[in-house]
């Protein structure tokens, strides 16, 4: 009994790849959205190399030269062999009178299929076939996260903090259930002075997807200008339904940022929309953004108008044009003039980089 029990433990397992195999690759299809097609090409494939490196004779015979039949009904392996007189390679010829045994019609230069015994690579040919779909599964679930964050690159997305680097670079975990991916957040694109910690809902801006060898990698910035433009226009019904148009925004991100707004229809108010009913639209970007201060300005056609009130909230007395230049000259009252140029020079110089115009700020005293 002791003899029969370890030889049946030493037996290479049967190969039964049919039924049972295909209503898993068909589960596999509706979990992960990887064709049943798709997989069985990869086993056929896989089971033709690990039958290539598995020859007693270490012959690697051409690919071509065997043939892998895979379906519900089970799996059966062929070595196709060409009909000779005189046999030189026994891996790939066969005598004429051994291929009229498989086919009573064969003739010399004709092909013939040999069949494998598969039990002989058992063993090989079950582990090759449960790594092939493990692979499988990573490489489409690559590729599908890859696809998916592609479409929603210059999206803004809400991710939970994962963990923190020593870099100070932060890992967020994007999206639900198959659509769950991480994003790297560098610590180039985190806000000056904001903290994290694991568990933090945080809303991100995403730059861009790149497929590594092992996973789909999701860059995305806290510090990108149009963060802004995203959070208005969840904020503002008025943007999302064309009424009203961010033109420009100049951002110096933790401090404070410059927008420009237009209506795209009559009698709307295009700031006062961005603002909302007591501020409160404002409020919850600027909330968002950690208490970065926002100004809301009215964009115009008219270069001298848009740098006027770029330049707010500070007064500004006239405003002229630099001839051959894109640049201007702009008058303030002596008392307006810090609140004009800013704290190190903030407010002039998130003006100039709003309306692309070189601006030249000059006391009433002085002009």
């Amino acid at each position: 009994m002791a003899r029969n029990t370890k030889a049946k433990k030493q037996a290479a397992p049967q190969v039964d790849i049919g039924a049972e195999i295909f209503a898993s690759l068909r589960d596999l299809e509706k979990l992960k959205g990887i064709p049943v097609e798709y997989m069985v090409e990869r086993l056929k494939q896989a089971l033709t190399n690990a039958y290539r490196k598995d020859r007693e004779d270490h012959r690697d015979i051409p690919g071509e030269n065997v043939e892998v039949n895979l379906s519900e009904q089970g799996l059966s392996m062929y070595l196709v062999k060409t009909v000779v007189e005189e046999v030189e390679d026994t891996a790939l010829e066969i005598h004429i009178d051994a291929a009229r045994n498989l086919n009573p019609n064969a003739q010399p230069g004709d092909t013939v299929r040999q069949e494998i015994d598969i039990q002989k690579f058992g063993r090989i040919a079950a582990q090759t076939a449960k790594q092939v779909v493990i692979q499988g599964i990573r490489e489409a679930e690559r590729g599908a996260a890859f696809e998916n964050y592609s479409s929603k690159v210059q999206e803004m997305l809400t991710g939970t903090v994962l963990r923190l680097d020593p870099s100070g670079d932060v890992f967020v975990r994007l999206g639900q259930g198959n659509e769950q991916n991480d994003a790297m957040l560098r610590l180039s694109e985190q806000i000056p002075g904001e903290s994290y910690a694991p568990g933090d809902l945080v809303r991100v801006y995403v730059l861009g997807v790149h497929k590594g060898q092992r996973d789909t990698l999701v860059q995305v910035s806290r510090t990108h200008p149009n963060l802004v433009r995203r959070l208005f226009e969840l904020e503002t019904p008025e943007i999302a339904d064309g009424q009203v148009e961010i033109r420009n925004i100049a951002r110096e991100p933790g401090s404070r940022t410059k927008i420009s707004v237009r209506a795209a229809m009559e009698d709307v108010d295009p700031v006062g929309a961005c603002v909302g009913p007591r501020g409160g639209r404002v409020a919850a970007v600027v909330e968002e953004l950690h208490g970065e201060k926002i100004d809301i300005v009215v964009y115009s056609e008219d270069l001298c108008e848009y740098v006027r009130a770029a330049l707010s909230p500070a007064e500004v007395i006239s405003v002229t044009p630099v001839e051959g230049q894109k640049a201007c000259t702009v008058v303030v009252p002596d008392n307006q003039l810090s609140l004009a140029i800013g704290k190190e020079g903030q407010n002039a110089r998130l003006a100039a980089k709003l309306t692309g115009c070189k601006i030249d700020i000059k006391p009433e005293s002085q002009a």
